[in-house]
């Protein structure tokens, strides 16, 4: 049945014709704020969003989890708003919302029907630049956010051991710190940190907004102009430097232990390059490695260790190119009990250095790329995961071409591409192993 499936899937995807480019206008007002239309007409819904440049990794040093802070507090009153009036009045309308923040960027939107959306520009271009926050509301949402790191972080000791791992991987740049902030930081998180991280970063030329569904870009661009083309453009805006890494000269090794820890691991990250704008090829042969070694049961670290050898009960790897600065290539591996860590370490390695010798099954790489495109075109029947992968890349640097040509250069990326980008990332002088582990096991 599963045969027939993947027969009948391949067909289907064999049939279609060469990847389309999603619909999709994009202009400037003259304020600066990009803005990217992205059309789908099969249902009267549109996701509006509003990307800033600027996540936790721009922020000054001392005040860590700002940008997290600063996302919480963008639901509290503004000029024309009451606190949490915003959220109701989407609700209202039938519609939902939120906002995250990342590394590199901050994002605001709401999944609405399409006669919506001139509502929705109004509520977002006021707390663009009207937010009002008092000393009350500020120790409130300081409250809140830490309880956050309680429940996300401090109660988990994968979280906590992952925390850890970043900081060592990243000497010097941004991204060592957790995006959610270090805890000691964030209790004195204050008012002015706050509203000088909005004052910076919150303006129409460091923003892109994004609709996405039913609409005309003629109509949007209407909109746009009226209510954000009205902003003036921050002429103060620092430039998008970030400290940069050290040269990494030699492997780094921690060891987390935690007396709550029931399964431990081994994890390594190494350092390895983004996608960049005209220059995909490296980011997408790493995107095909992580799916080959680890993306699924029938990746060869599962294949070798878990089904093979049976020393593991778990392995995968990882990896996102859609980062402004140099990322990371994560593999993981959870030995059976019996198997000691430095055990599950050697056979990890084991198998990685045979499938340099051996090279990537083809077989297994058509597979994995027939996958991939089956769902970047069911991914396009989601105007919300649309709109997402629009502005993810973009405020990593990246440009509408480069998103559209994205699909493709997967496809073209051979097995001998992954070979090559496997030597060059897993250079052992520019990894973090770690091991999780409870502490009892420290002091057998």
């Amino acid at each position: 049945m599963m045969r027939r499936f993947a027969l009948a899937l391949g067909a289907a995807l064999i049939a279609l014709p060469a990847w389309a480019n999603d619909l999709v206008t994009d202009f400037t007002l003259d304020n600066g704020m990009q803005v990217v239309v992205i059309e789908d007409h099969r249902a009267p819904v549109v996701m509006h969003m509003v990307w800033y440049r600027a996540g936790s990794a721009d922020e000054k040093p001392g005040v860590s989890g700002v940008a997290h802070f600063l996302e919480h507090l963008l639901f509290k009153a503004t000029d024309k708003l009451e606190s949490g009036e915003f959220s109701a009045t989407v609700a209202a309308n039938g519609g939902r919302d939120n906002a995250f923040t990342s590394l590199d960027y901050t994002a605001y939107f709401q999944r609405v029907a399409t006669d919506r959306l001139e509502l929705m520009m109004t509520m977002e271009s006021d707390r663009m630049v009207n937010i009002r926050l008092s000393e009350e509301e500020i120790l409130t949402e300081r409250d809140v956010i830490i309880e956050e790191r309680n429940m996300r972080v401090e109660n988990s000791p994968g979280a906590l051991f992952r925390e850890q791992m970043g900081a060592v991987q990243y000497y010097n740049h941004r991204y060592g710190v957790p995006i959610i902030g270090w805890r000691h930081e964030m209790e004195e998180l204050s008012l002015e940190d706050a509203l000088g991280y909005y004052g910076t970063y919150y303006a129409p030329n460091n923003a892109i907004l994004v609709v996405a569904g039913d609409v005309q870009p003629d109509e949007v661009r209407a909109l746009a102009e009226t209510y954000y083309g009205a902003i003036p453009a921050n002429p103060d805006l620092p430039a998008r430097a970030r400290t940069k890494e050290p040269p990494q000269t030699s492997p780094r090794r921690m060891i987390f232990e935690d007396a709550r820890v029931s399964q431990p691991y081994v994890t390594r990250s190494y350092l390895a390059p983004e996608r960049n704008p005209g220059d995909q090829k490296t980011a997408a042969a790493l995107t095909l490695l992580s799916e080959v070694l680890g993306g699924s049961q029938t990746s060869v670290l599962n294949q070798k260790l878990q089904f093979e050898r049976k020393q593991v009960v778990y392995s995968g790897a990882w990896y996102s190119g859609t980062s402004l600065d140099e990322t990371t290539f994560n593999l993981t591996v959870v030995p059976v009990p019996g198997v000691s860590l430095q055990e599950a370490e050697d056979v990890m390695d084991e198998v990685v250095a045979e499938f340099l010798e051996t090279g990537v099954d083809e077989d297994q790489l058509e597979r994995i790329k027939m996958q991939l495109r089956a769902s970047q075109v069911y991914a396009r029947d989601d105007v919300e995961r649309l709109a997402n992968r629009y502005g993810r890349a973009l405020t990593s640097g990246l440009t509408i071409e480069d998103i559209q040509a994205w699909p493709d250069v997967l496809q073209a990326v051979t097995g001998d591409d992954i070979i090559a980008a496997a030597r060059d990332v897993f250079d052992r002088k520019r990894s973090v192993t770690g091991w999780l582990m409870a502490q009892e096991e420290v002091t057998q």
